[in-house]
């Protein structure tokens, strides 16, 4: 699983003040602990930067690699500002990210294909994101895949992102989401790579659940064939989850299910309530966030209390 670190990113009020003063320090400090924490490969995520995007992407690429030699990927709808970054990486480079938009799709995967980097798919056009996994996977064969091949871009460096919805108000998607990644794991030989903004999961639900959400979601995301998340390899209880699955970890209840959950997930059968151990608190909270990714219970801040 590659942990694509996330918390370079211009929302972040400590990271825009340090975009505005140009101000490597903290910069660097966070690109260093998120690879000291598990982090493959670091997002740089400046926003559109439609001023000073070459300039900042220079220095935001320069800076971080100062102080590491992981891969970056860059993370911008600013073009100019991609290209200038491309050209500055000591690595092969992520390009975060292309879409079906014909716009985007036409901007974007020549500069992948140009500076042999990978690039990251949206499977969503000018309409937005599709609400099924059948009509993200089509969207895929029809604009996707055939542009990265009209390229020489390989199936390796191809990754589709399903696009991942928050479960407040739009859970329904969790599901759909599940299913596309396996279905574009089918699409050719050898198959595209798969990617999630994780996090996206959790959008606007109270911060003390939020991982939760985000690492049994991961669990299940990995068993769908899930090959690359941009997610927060500071959370450190995530990266036990992540552990656990690898390692096929039972030694504990909580590890027995969630290899279970990664089992049955993988053989696309559902969790049962013999699974778990509801006495157990941590398993409970995993079972009761389990219902919710199912759409099986409707989302409520409270939903662990219930």
């Amino acid at each position: 699983m590659l942990i694509i670190g996330e918390n370079i990113h211009i929302i972040a009020p400590k990271v825009k003040a340090a975009f505005a003063e140009m101000d490597a320090t903290y910069i660097q400090e966070l690109a260093l602990r998120q690879v000291k924490h598990g982090a493959h490969m670091l997002d740089l995520n400046i926003g559109p930067q439609r001023k000073r995007g070459v300039e900042v992407m220079e220095w935001i690429v320069d800076a971080v690699q100062e102080v590491t030699d992981v891969p970056l990927s860059l993370d911008t709808t600013n073009s100019a500002a991609l290209e200038a970054g491309l050209k500055r990486v000591r690595r092969q480079a992520m390009i975060n990210s292309a879409s079906a938009d014909p716009e985007r799709l036409e901007g974007v995967m020549p500069l992948a294909a140009r500076y042999q980097a990978k690039v990251i798919a949206l499977t969503m056009g000018k309409s937005g994101i599709p609400t099924t996994a059948d009509a993200r996977v089509q969207m895929a064969i029809d604009v996707l895949i055939p542009k990265a091949m009209e390229l020489g871009i390989p199936m390796t460096d191809l990754y589709l992102d399903p696009l991942v919805l928050t479960v407040n108000g739009t859970q329904e998607h969790a599901p759909e989401t599940l299913n596309a990644v396996r279905f574009f794991k089918q699409l050719t030989d050898p198959p595209p790579m798969t990617v999630v903004g994780l996090s996206n999961i959790s959008n606007s639900v109270p911060a003390e659940n939020r991982s939760l959400i985000n690492r049994t979601f991961l669990v299940m995301l990995m068993a769908a064939g899930l090959d690359a998340a941009i997610a927060d390899p500071l959370d450190e209880a995530q990266n036990e989850f992540v552990r656990i699955v690898q390692e096929r970890d039972t030694s504990t209840g909580l590890g027995n299910l969630l290899v279970t959950l990664y089992d049955r997930t993988a053989a696309i059968e559902e969790l049962e309530p013999s699974d778990v151990d509801v006495g157990d608190p941590k398993q409970a909270e995993v079972w009761k966030t389990v219902q919710i990714l199912y759409n099986k219970v409707i989302y409520a801040h409270s939903y662990l209390r219930m």
